[in-house]
């Protein structure tokens, strides 16, 4: 059984049980009053007891997990204020992560792998053209056509629109102004950086699954402060990741300790304008990953950000200061108290208005499962750097990254963009179900073998090589010879299902 972990004192020190960190759990509060210090604190923690650790870092702040942490006058009053008499400064092992490549190993997906209905999500699409897209990946499924990245994509939009009275008997009529209306999406999105996204080799979770040699669970932390300037790619990237971890973690009931715990920073983008659909297929996500050995905390600057249904499921809470200056303002702050297991002794309402920077109301699970009493609390002081890593250090961490190499280069192969402009040798008719030839030589064949230390997860192995992981990113989109369906998952699926082989 791993050891509670201690997050804050006040009149009782307050422990979060990693047993019941898979219920999930949300950190609240205001710009400026210590959400970002709370979540370090948690993700050291985890880390200490073997427990692998994804967060976004949305202000780059996070990063300084990496070292250790220095002293000063204010921390020492805060060990002092604890009692604390055992704090000592100690790093984490982190891997960094960026859409972008530039601070970070580069993390993509698969066009097919997201499916159309994130890929709507990404582009805004009314439901007329998400209903165009829809067609448009069944056409290439039908007709064995890769999507891996923009330019596939891209090309596949451009067949179905010039040959779309082809297609009107077979699939229904396929709107000429949808289709140009997805490619300008298309294009504004590649501008974004979205080219840098969609790509192989794309991410293998079991790598994000990792524990160090001295059994530390292993920060994975993105890099999203660029990122953020296309929220609804971020919402959408971490809201796929989430779904992958749920379709490929095999069902584990309730650990000792979580197999991953995943923080989901600016929770309120991933709700925001949400379709209902989508919003109900999240919520089945989020109810279910936690027989999968994954806990989500999400991360947002007020309880309301989250739907009624998913804060119902988040049993760990932690709530930072609420500025209350206006009507609308003032009522988030009662509803914020409602959420909490009345505390007789406290005031949650007029509480939250007056915490101080570091200071919380916080309710963890107990033994049983059951929310605590809500206590006012002083969160503990992080043992690594509070603040950002020079660029020099995050350059040192990359490169000497046991996956250092295995992610830099980009991997273009046969795909849709090349069969549809004529560079295969052979071209399935359309309507036709004609399976891919395997290339001569395989791309992966003269590659180094080097050894991936850690703990795997979801049917991993440990000692996987850079040849493995490579190719399980191209496995993930080749099917079988006969009656192949281009992988996709959960989230998106064109018909709402799994329809991994």
């Amino acid at each position: 059984m791993a050891d509670p972990l201690l997050i804050a004192k006040g009149d009782n020190p307050l422990y979060l049980l990693p047993g019941l960190s898979n219920r999930h759990g949300l950190v609240a509060g205001a710009t400026g009053t210590g959400k970002t210090v709370t979540l370090q604190v948690m993700a050291e923690s985890f880390s200490r007891i073997g427990v692998p650790v994804f967060a976004a870092d949305v202000k780059g702040d996070l990063s300084g997990v990496s070292q250790p942490g220095k002293d000063n006058p204010k921390l020492q009053d805060r060990v002092k204020t604890l009692g604390l008499a055992d704090f000592n400064f100690a790093a984490c092992p982190v891997t960094f992560w960026d859409v972008l490549g530039e601070q970070g190993h580069p993390v993509r997906a698969t066009i097919s792998e997201m499916g159309p209905l994130l890929i709507s999500r990404i582009l805004n699409l009314n439901d007329t053209q998400s209903s165009v897209l829809v067609l448009v990946f069944k056409i290439a499924d039908d007709n064995g056509l890769l999507l891996l990245d923009l330019k596939d994509l891209q090309a596949m939009l451009q067949h179905v629109g010039d040959s779309a009275k082809d297609f009107q008997t077979q699939y229904g009529n396929i709107s000429p102004a949808s289709i140009g209306t997805i490619q300008r999406s298309l294009t504004a999105l590649q501008q974004q950086g979205g080219d840098k996204f969609f790509g192989e080799p794309a991410l293998n979770l079991d790598d994000l699954l990792q524990t160090d040699s001295n059994g530390h669970g292993v920060v994975n932390i993105l890099a999203a402060d660029k990122l953020m300037a296309s929220p609804q790619l971020y919402a959408t990237f971490l809201l796929w990741m989430l779904s992958e971890l749920f379709e490929r973690l095999p069902e584990v009931g309730d650990l000792d300790k979580p197999k991953l715990v995943f923080f989901f920073d600016e929770a309120h983008l991933l709700f925001t304008d949400l379709p209902s659909t989508l919003q109900a297929k999240i919520e089945q996500v989020i109810r279910l990953i936690r027989s999968k050995g994954v806990g989500v905390f999400f991360v947002t600057q007020n309880p309301l950000d989250v739907p009624a249904v998913v804060l119902g499921q988040l049993g760990n809470r932690v709530q930072h200061a609420l500025r209350a200056f206006t009507p609308s303002e003032q009522k988030a702050v009662r509803a914020a108290a409602q959420t909490f297991r009345t505390n007789p002794k406290l005031n949650v309402e007029s509480v939250i208005t007056e915490l101080a920077v570091g200071e919380g109301l916080i309710s963890f699970l107990d033994d049983k499962g059951t929310p605590g009493v809500v206590e006012r609390a002083l969160v503990c002081p992080p043992h690594s750097q509070i603040g950002l890593v020079t660029p020099d250090q995050r350059q040192q961490i990359i490169h000497s990254s046991v996956i250092f190499g295995v992610y830099e280069k980009t991997v273009d192969r046969e795909s849709a963009y090349e069969r549809l402009k004529g560079k295969a040798q052979q071209s399935p008719a359309p309507g036709t179900n004609q399976a891919q030839p395997p290339p001569d030589k395989p791309w992966y064949e003269n590659l180094p073998s080097i050894s991936l230390p850690g703990s795997l997860g979801g049917g991993g192995r440990r000692g996987d090589t850079v040849v493995d992981a490579m190719m399980k990113s191209a496995a993930r989109s080749i099917g079988s010879s006969v009656g192949r369906q281009i992988i996709r998952g959960v989230l998106g699926s064109i018909l709402g299902g799994s329809s991994r082989r």
